[in-house]
């Protein structure tokens, strides 16, 4: 399987919230993970914010970034470049969405027109969700469990 992590997705790898456990074991399942250079910052900005909202300690989440640096190296990571623009056109014609969530949907949609077979776009928010299984996308989780 081919898993697309969006940001919220992504982040769950990292910190114990609800669905942690389903995102690592269809993480650890997958052939390929994937994302948006876009989930770079978002995803640091995510872990910064959290240790300042829960006063985590320096060295906890130095190894918790440390972590996600080694993992950054491993995924395939969809460029924002021209390349992208005509599948963010039809996302932002199309739905309503934030910036770096039109980024990810067009990001992988870009990867699910290449590599249809066995292709999941995990993500927790319940309008990008819609927006991806509109657009033929397999969504995890499948319903409106996103939040």
């Amino acid at each position: 399987m081919i898993l697309y992590l969006d940001t919220s997705a992504l982040v769950k790898r990292y910190f114990r919230e609800p669905y942690s456990d389903d995102v690592l074991s269809r993480w650890k399942s997958a052939t390929q993970i994937v994302t948006s250079f876009v989930a770079y910052a978002e995803t640091l900005a995510s872990m910064y914010r959290k240790k300042r909202e829960s006063d985590l300690a320096d060295t906890l989440i130095r190894k918790i970034v440390d972590t996600f640096h080694q993992d950054w190296e491993s995924f395939i990571r969809v460029e924002v470049n021209d390349k992208l623009d005509g599948y963010i056109d039809r996302v932002v014609e199309r739905y309503p969405l934030r910036v770096s969530d039109t980024i990810h949907l067009a990001s992988a949609m870009v990867i699910h027109e290449r590599l249809p077979e066995d292709f999941v776009f995990a993500c927790f928010d319940d309008r990008l969700a819609r927006a991806a299984q509109s657009e033929g996308l397999e969504t995890f989780p499948p319903g409106d469990e996103t939040k």
